[in-house]
Formats: structure tokens, C-alpha cells, sequence
């Protein structure tokens, strides 16, 4: 009779606490996707619009580049390209502070440094394993890390990212600078405890902190359909009371508006949000996956009907843009990525000695 009276006591306290909150505004699980609804793709101006459109076909370029020099054997290791998921990074990040706020990421890293606007060269030098690259050749493909742009990694564990983005929200409020973590992982880290444990924390303790699943369909090499029960992942974040998003990852301007609403949450205070960007990747999950869980087909058919790039395309010449000066941009990203590759190509390996460095923070 105690028990249950302390459980009733219990569940009259919990609701009235949950009545309390949804009334004061602060436990709003499905507000977010229903004032996203009203308006789902940003208003940009031609010239933001073609900024976007560079960005996209600058990591579209870098990473074609990439997989030639995987195939000459001049990466080495690991890499997990970003083709066809573009529109997920350049838009997120274009919305993001310069300075004030932080990214983090997995392994399939190299178009959300790009997306930062940081020196493909670098980035293409530490794929190459050179000193001129932007971990010092030490971290390649899956280690990539900025402090000077607040990017912090590129992580070879599945799902890792995740409690240490909670972390870099953590400092943004313990320092009261305004910030916001942006944290990607993918559909196959999704059903990882450790992310979880994070969404708990994070909102027991109302970070700042926007989590973005990727969700390419594949994972590793498994439908989501045949791995996860719950297959909607922006509803994953229910049970700990942080609103979900649920976004075409595959367009540029729908990918904007949804940050802005999201980002504008969080800076307001108001804890955390779960965006889910479904998208697409069309090459394997790394290079050493032939992808046949797939079928030609259907790759062909997204490449036809939702690539990315050539939806931002197809508005630009709907705003009057010239083809010509699209072309024009095509012609000169390539050169840039072509310089990249040759600088990453000449550049000097690490000397020996660099096996010893930032190995330990501080002298012990």
C-alpha cells in the first residue's frame, strides 16, 4: 500500500510537473517541426545562393580528387567520402557564428572542414599523410582537428563524437559565450548507448547543443529498414525531451531554413534538438566497399532526381544566373582542387621526430 501510494504521489508530481512545463512553453517537442513546416526552404538572395551552390561543388570536386589518389595509392588507410550528402554540411554551417560557435563529426570529415571554409590544400595535405597537412600528416582521412576554427574532430570510434560534443556545449555554457556545439553523427551511430546517455545529460542539464543525424540509409552497408526499429530518427529524442527535426537533407535551402529554426532554439536557450538530414551517399561507406547492397539503380535515380548540387542548380538559373557562370564556377573549382592535389603531392613528409609531438597536453 506504501509503494503504491509513493508511486501515485510520484506520477501526480510528474504530471503536473510535465502540465507545468508544457504550459510555460519550455517542453515543446513537436513546435519545431510544425513552424519549420509553415515555411521549409530559406529565402536566399542569388549571391548567398551561389555561395552555397561553391561550397557544394568545391567538396563535390575535393572528394572526386580524393578518390583517384585513394586509387594511386597516395591515400593511405581509411577514407569515407562525402558525395551526395553535401547540402547536409554547407547548409548547417552556413548558419552557424564564425568564432563563436563549435562543430564535431565523425570520420566522413572532409566536407564539413570544407563547409568551414578551411584551405583544401591542408586538407588534402593531410589526407596525403604531409607535414603541410592540417593535423601534421599524423591524423589522415578520419582525424582531421581545427582549435583555430573550433572543429573538433573527426573520430574513428562510432558514435565518440557524440558525450564530446555534449562536452563542447558544456563549455559554451559553463563560459556563457553564446555558442552552440553542432554535433553530426550518422544512422548507424543512432543506436549506440552512448548517444543515449548524451541526450539525457544534455537535457538534465540544458546544453546547447544541436545533434544532426546524417541518415545516408546505409550505415556501414545495412538498411536502416533491417537495423533499427525505430526508423524516424528525429523521434529518437522524445523520451528525454529534446524536439526533433525532421529534414530533406538532400536540399540545400531546405537544410538552411531548418537550422535556422533549430539554431535560433537553442541560442534562446531552450536545451537541445535532434535533427534527423536524410541523405545520400553514393559511393561506398568507405573506398574499400564495392556497395553492392544496392543496386545501380537506384543510386542513378537519386543522382537524377535529388542530387544536391544540380537542385541548387536548377535555382540559380531560376533567379536569372547565367549557365555560363556556373560553368565558369565548375572550371575554376577544379583548378583549385587540382592545386590542392599537387601541393598535397610535393608537400614533405613528417620528419621522424614528429612521432613524439602532441602526444601529451603539458609537461609531466
Amino acid at each position: 500500500m506504501a509503494r503504491a501510494a509513493r508511486s501515485n504521489a510520484a506520477k501526480t508530481k510528474r504530471n503536473s510537473s510535465e502540465d507545468a512545463a508544457a504550459s510555460s512553453g519550455n517542453f515543446e517537442l513537436r513546435s519545431l517541426q510544425e513552424r519549420f513546416e509553415k515555411n521549409r526552404r530559406y529565402k536566399a538572395e542569388p549571391e548567398l545562393l551561389l555561395h552555397l551552390y561553391e561550397q557544394m561543388l568545391l567538396i563535390r570536386r575535393f572528394e572526386e580528387k580524393a578518390g583517384q589518389l585513394y586509387g594511386l595509392g597516395l591515400i593511405g588507410g581509411f577514407c569515407h567520402l562525402y558525395i551526395g550528402q553535401e547540402a547536409v554540411a554547407v547548409g548547417l554551417q552556413s548558419a552557424l557564428q564564425e568564432g563563436k560557435d563549435s562543430v564535431i563529426t565523425g570520420y566522413r570529415d572532409h566536407g564539413h572542414m570544407l563547409a568551414y571554409g578551411i584551405d583544401p590544400k591542408i586538407i588534402m595535405a593531410e589526407l596525403t599523410g604531409r607535414q603541410a597537412g592540417i593535423s601534421k600528416g599524423k591524423g589522415g582521412s578520419m582525424h582531421m582537428f581545427s582549435t583555430e576554427h573550433a572543429f573538433y574532430g573527426g573520430h574513428g570510434i562510432v558514435g565518440a563524437q557524440v558525450p564530446l560534443g555534449a562536452g563542447l556545449a558544456f563549455a559554451h555554457k559553463y563560459r556563457d559565450d553564446g555558442g552552440i556545439c553542432l554535433a553530426y553523427f550518422g544512422d548507424g551511430a543512432a543506436n549506440q548507448g552512448q548517444v543515449y546517455e548524451t541526450f539525457n545529460m544534455a537535457s538534465l542539464w540544458n546544453l546547447p547543443i544541436v545533434f544532426a543525424i546524417e541518415n545516408n540509409q546505409y550505415a556501414m552497408g545495412t538498411s536502416v529498414k533491417r537495423s533499427s526499429a525505430e526508423i524516424e530518427f528525429y523521434r529518437r529524442g522524445t523520451a528525454f525531451r529534446i524536439p526533433g527535426m525532421d529534414v530533406n537533407g538532400m536540399d540545400v535551402l531546405e537544410v538552411r531554413q531548418a537550422a535556422e529554426v533549430a539554431f535560433a532554439h537553442v541560442r534562446e536557450g531552450n536545451g537541445p534538438v535532434l535533427m534527423e538530414l536524410n541523405t545520400y551517399r553514393y559511393r561506398g561507406h568507405s573506398m574499400s566497399d564495392p556497395a553492392k547492397y544496392r543496386t545501380r539503380e537506384e543510386v542513378q535515380n537519386v543522382r537524377e532526381h535529388s542530387d544536391p548540387i544540380e537542385g541548387a542548380k536548377a535555382d540559380l538559373l531560376k533567379l536569372g544566373v547565367d549557365e555560363e557562370k556556373l560553368k565558369d564556377i565548375d572550371k575554376r573549382i577544379k583548378a583549385q582542387v587540382a592545386e590542392a592535389a599537387d601541393f598535397a603531392e610535393t608537400s614533405p613528409e613528417p620528419s621522424p621526430d614528429e612521432l613524439y609531438t602532441d602526444v601529451l597536453v603539458g609537461s609531466y
